[in-house]
């Protein structure tokens, strides 16, 4: 689990950041302008920072500038709409680890940040997850049960993913609302309950009687833990 910070002055944006690097098993705080980075980046010391370049107040090459400048030890990605060769080579000489323009897919994304945090020595949380006969690989989207291929919908796919972030974990229905991409803020608990319900449709061999997504009573959900060698 590594520390990030996403400093992004598009909030829509930056809350999906967000989601999906919970989801990936990650502590995420987001701030929207150059300032406050700086500010959250001396108090928190993060792992990784996703800094956009266009931000109000100070921008992010004046932010990487100053994290070098203090020898603050975080990896450092830019994310920005600038495609230009020079913006590029900018933002590389000030001392960012990694450069990604918009518009990106997420994949990619994720995919660059698990490469920065393994250059700095920090495992991404487990890619493929695999319980009794049920294949999770969260990269590339696939749900396979004793080998065979299910297709569920995103929202399905997303809680499927954030409960397989940390499986034996007990998420509650708002946790998992807020880990889960493609939830809005104005989900009921009971539709989390139903997106459950058709996830062990297609997942369970007994809906009724679940090894995979367990119910725990008054606190939420989790996925069974891999069994362990001995």
């Amino acid at each position: 689990m590594a520390r990030i910070i996403v400093a992004e002055d598009d909030q829509k944006q930056a809350e999906l950041l967000r989601s999906y690097l919970v989801r990936e098993g990650h502590l995420v705080a987001v701030v929207h302008d150059g300032v406050s980075a700086l500010e959250e980046i001396r108090a928190r010391k993060p792992d990784l920072v996703l800094l956009d370049v266009m931000m109000p107040r100070m921008d992010g090459l004046d932010v990487c500038r100053v994290i070098r400048s203090e020898q603050i030890p975080t990896a450092v990605i830019m994310v920005t709409a600038r495609v230009g060769d020079d913006d590029q080579i900018t933002g590389l000489d000030l001392g960012a680890d990694d450069y990604v323009t918009k518009p990106y897919s997420m994949r990619q994304l994720l995919a660059r940040v698990r490469a920065a945090l393994r250059r700095a020595g920090l495992a991404s949380p487990a890619v493929i997850v695999t319980v009794d006969g049920l294949h999770i690989d969260r990269e590339r989207c696939e749900v396979r049960v004793d080998g065979h291929t299910v297709e569920l919908t995103p929202r399905e796919l997303s809680i499927l993913e954030a409960l397989a972030a940390r499986p034996g974990r007990v998420f509650g229905r708002q946790q998992l609302m807020e880990e889960a991409a493609g939830f809005d803020h104005y989900a009921l608990d009971r539709t989390v309950d139903m997106h459950v319900v058709n996830l062990r449709r297609k997942i369970e061999a007994d809906p009724a009687n679940p090894r995979y997504v367990l119910t725990v009573k008054g606190r939420g959900y989790k996925l069974a833990e891999p069994e362990r060698a001995d």
